[in-house]
């Protein structure tokens, strides 16, 4: 699987791999959990950001460092973005494998607000082989 660009309409689930360039709508920190089991008491942050292209808007989860990035109005290239699936909807996320980039030039196209694909909700099938 080579890493190509795609838009926010062409994410299905449980798909990786993706270069995707989005603009931030908005963000809302979810949790703030602090774990004391670890030698350091990590603080696991979280945050529910709405994200999007011309195509559409989907919920990005940010964690940790990237809730900094998640800032409203500016955007980002999400490089090797995946898609996690909670509770039957999509959630885009990066994890170790990829990285986010702010972009430095803000992108030129217009957020289409009304195609959320984190309002889809999908049934996970299992196909059973004969």
């Amino acid at each position: 699987m080579g890493e190509q660009s795609v838009k926010v309409d062409q994410l299905r689930p449980a798909t990786s791999g993706h270069n995707i360039t989005v603009k931030v709508l908005s963000t809302k920190n979810v949790v703030q959990r602090g774990r004391n089991d670890g030698p350091q008491g990590r603080q696991m942050r979280l945050a529910e950001c709405l994200v999007g292209d011309e195509t559409g808007i989907i919920i990005f989860t940010a964690r940790n460092d990237q809730v900094e990035l998640m800032k409203e109005g500016s955007t980002l290239s999400l490089r090797n973005a995946k898609i996690d699936m909670f509770k039957g909807s999509m959630r885009l996320a990066v994890d170790r494998k990829g990285r986010i980039e702010v972009a430095t030039e803000p992108a030129s196209f217009t957020v289409k607000e009304d195609n959320n694909l984190s309002l889809i909700e999908y049934e996970l099938i299992n196909v059973v082989e004969e």
